[in-house]
């Protein structure tokens, strides 16, 4: 990427919102600009966890002043990732309708483990490089609002991850109600936090790392406050904890806090996020732990930079471990690949030679992704295994996918075959329509399981909402089967929005 190209990471986290604004100079980002909005979306969960139409109000108008700042950017230059709280809500996707317009861009809701990865990338890329760093075994531990991911890595390779649900504003509000702070409350906050964390036990053990580096909101608040008090800056000790907490107890509320460096806004919060880390720091043995500069909205950031080659790479490389996973006929994915391809890139012409730079090349990828894994769910049960494939899909562990592109891989295995009324408000989305009627097709044509004779076999679009595919005149006399089960495809479509018509047969 051009020096002097600006790229911009917005982070919808429980807590806060934030816009971070860099400038790339020789593969490097720096800051230009940082925006942050206290949003406190993670208290506005309601008892069947929906979002409050307050707290969505809250975020909409949080959003739409970042907007105002984005305005001018390209859709390559900007990614908003959303996180806990949007994972959890039952009505996120009212809320994500009306984000994604005020933003002017997409918005990913990441899984645990995906955020996970992009805070390590986020914090590896602002330590200094070193050959020792490249040696170095890091735990990284992030405490969010609503969710704490923990990762282990060396340089730049994020090698273990896991994201628990516990975090200040969750831990606040459950522990500390109306901000008071009490001894019964910290202990009971967290003995609660460890039977959460309880599992990081196995996996995060003294033995497997050497420096633990701690990133965001409450970690870097808390860091803050100690080095005002004297501390070493940059560093959070148990003494410095315990100190922070005999504070908290004289204060007895929130309201009454009075502390250098904490800023107003951590205050409601700081209890919760408090107690979380005094539990990481009793399970794991931790003594010290630095406070990092890097956080998820710079992992996104560099992921911006790099996404061409490494994201690619990463997602091509979840495909096949799930193709593994769940092993499939690869003759078969491959040439209903192949198959697919043709057809789209004859609807498509700008996705030829899939290039990922444009629109079109990266629905052409994504199509190929969803024709290697159309399969997977036979290995549950050959019995609508369609339908076992996309669960499989909406619930798998795929680092480097964000949860709606995932949903978006799992709409196209579900939709491969059968009827098609299953996917009504997928079917208002034209590229995701085009993507499934090639895979479709290329199903049909490769039923044999036999490489198809596409001579002569053309799929067009003339026009909004209808297609047509054509024939040789003898190709019906040649291949019955796949002639009858076009027929049917035709039939199928007509129940939607969209006709499929033919021409030959």
């Amino acid at each position: 990427m051009k020096n002097g190209t600006r790229l911009a990471a917005v982070d919808l986290g429980s807590n806060s919102y934030r816009l971070e604004i860099g400038q790339v100079d020789h593969g490097q980002i720096h800051r230009t600009e940082y925006l942050k909005e206290t949003v406190r979306q993670g208290n506005g969960l309601d008892s069947a966890r929906n979002l409050t139409p307050e707290a969505m109000q809250r975020g909409w108008d949080a959003l739409a002043r970042f907007g105002e700042r984005l305005a001018g950017f390209d859709r390559s230059q900007v990614r908003a990732v959303a996180t806990q709280t949007l994972r959890e809500a039952r009505n996120r996707d009212e809320f994500l309708l009306r984000a994604r317009t005020v933003l002017g861009f997409g918005i990913d809701v990441i899984t645990g483990r995906e955020e996970a990865r992009l805070i390590y990338q986020g914090v590896a890329h602002t330590l200094p490089h070193t050959d020792a760093s490249n040696r170095e075994r890091r735990l990284v531990v992030d405490i969010g609002g609503r969710s704490t991911e923990m990762i282990i890595g060396r340089a730049l390779e994020a090698e273990v991850m896991e994201s628990y649900r516990v975090g200040s504003v969750a831990w606040s509000m459950k522990h500390f109600p109306q901000g008071l702070f009490t001894q019964a409350a910290f202990q009971a906050a967290e003995v609660a936090a460890k039977a959460v964390l309880d599992d990081a036990l196995g996996t995060y053990v003294p033995d497997r790392w050497d420096v633990v580096y701690g990133a965001s909101g409450t970690i870097g608040a808390v860091g803050d406050v100690l080095a005002l008090a004297g501390g070493e800056p940059g560093l959070i000790t148990r003494d410095g904890l315990d100190w922070l907490v005999d504070r908290l107890l004289r204060a007895g509320s929130a309201d009454r806090l009075r502390i250098e460096g904490m800023r107003e806004d951590r205050k409601p919060v700081i209890g919760g996020g408090v107690s979380v880390l005094r539990a990481v720091f009793d399970l794991l043995e931790i003594e010290e732990m630095r406070v990092a500069q890097g956080a998820l909205r710079h992992g996104v950031l560099y992921e911006l930079l790099e996404r061409d080659d490494t994201v690619a790479d990463l997602r091509t490389a979840t495909v096949a471990r799930l193709a593994a996973r769940f092993p499939v006929d690869a003759a078969q994915v491959k040439r209903v690949g192949e198959t697919a391809a043709s057809l789209y890139v004859q609807l498509n012409p700008a996705a030829r030679g899939g290039s990922t730079t444009n629109r079109a090349g990266r629905a052409l990828r994504k199509l190929g992704w969803a024709a290697q894994l159309h399969e997977i769910g036979a290995q549950i049960s050959h019995s609508e295994y369609h339908k076992h494939g996309a669960y499989i899909l909406d619930n798998a562990d795929a680092p480097g996918f964000a949860v709606n592109e995932m949903h978006a891989l799992s709409q196209l295995v579900l939709g491969h075959r059968g009827k098609l009324r299953k996917l009504e408000n997928a079917l208002e989305d034209e590229t995701f329509v085009s993507q499934l009627i090639a895979l479709r097709l290329a199903v049909i044509l490769c039923h044999a399981r036999r490489d198809p004779d596409l001579k002569g076999f053309t799929l067009e679009r003339p026009d909004a909402r209808r297609f047509i595919v054509g024939c040789r005149a003898d190709w019906s006399a040649l291949f019955p089967q796949s002639a009858h089960l076009l027929r049917e495809e035709v039939v199928a479509w007509q129940k939607t929005a969209w006709r499929v018509e033919t021409a030959g047969l």
